[in-house]
């Protein structure tokens, strides 16, 4: 590809491989081109029955957990040629993933403001989890205004988008003494008493820690769904598991 550019794409040295400032302006136009050959694919494969070929699907690692297993038994059963791939990560990865098409779609929270076709499919709640000794967890529900102050544990790297949309909506500025990517670590941590924190009701879904969850008063919620670069032009594969999932969790 070089040699047909006129131009080096890469920096090569012993430290390893790096874009060049040329390679950096044709990456965009680059991933294009591999997105539509894998579109092209694609389409040829739904020609011949659909009979192989591969579905990459972004999602939060709970949805993954509790809802994709039995969709993707029932897919496979049907489509045993199509191999599928599950990349979990958190809402800004999960963003990054699908507008370089590194993903199909994306199974995660409402992306306000993005440029994309979305397809809602639950309301999930959002929960306070809090030590079991703590003196709020008595309770039968909590006010937002009451987690003010309090040491707060924050899922997603330092950054949960659906936390801290929760937080602007609010106007409240956690204190935030931890950060961790891994939910179930957070809870961990909150049994041990080290915070608090704010979480979708799936997430906590087979848990085992000894933790106190409260429901907003009044109540809060995410919408989570699937969220498609455009619908229209989506690959077969993946137009034939939307419908899947679509159905399955309808049920």
């Amino acid at each position: 590809m070089e040699n047909g550019l006129g131009f080096p794409l890469l920096r090569r040295g012993r430290s390893g491989v790096s874009l060049t400032n040329g390679g950096e302006r044709l990456l965009p136009v680059l991933r294009d081109l591999v997105h539509a050959e894998a579109l092209l694919e694609q389409q040829a494969t739904e020609l011949r029955g659909l009979s192989s070929g591969q579905l990459t699907i972004g999602s939060y690692s709970s949805i993954s957990a509790h809802w994709l297993p039995p969709v993707l038994r029932a897919f496979q059963q049907d489509y045993p040629g199509i191999t599928v791939r599950l990349m979990e990560g958190v809402h800004q990865e999960l963003e990054d993933w699908m507008a370089d098409y590194l993903v199909d779609f994306c199974l995660f929270s409402y992306p306000p403001g993005q440029n994309c076709d979305w397809i809602p499919l639950k309301s999930d709640p959002m929960l306070a989890v809090l030590p079991p000794d703590h003196p709020l967890a008595g309770g039968t529900s909590i006010r937002l205004e009451q987690l003010r102050d309090l040491p707060f544990i924050m899922p997603g790297r330092g950054y949960d988008c659906d936390v801290i949309n929760l937080r602007r909506e609010s106007a409240i500025e956690p204190n935030i003494k931890f950060s961790t990517i891994e939910n179930y670590a957070a809870l961990s941590m909150i049994e041990c008493g080290l915070g608090i924190s704010i979480m979708n009701e799936l997430i906590t879904k087979g848990r085992t820690n000894e933790v106190a969850m409260l429901p907003f008063d009044p109540p809060r919620h995410i919408v989570l769904g699937i969220a498609v670069p455009a619908l229209a032009n989506a690959s077969p594969a993946a137009k034939r598991m939307i419908a899947y999932i679509r159905t399955m969790l309808a049920e």
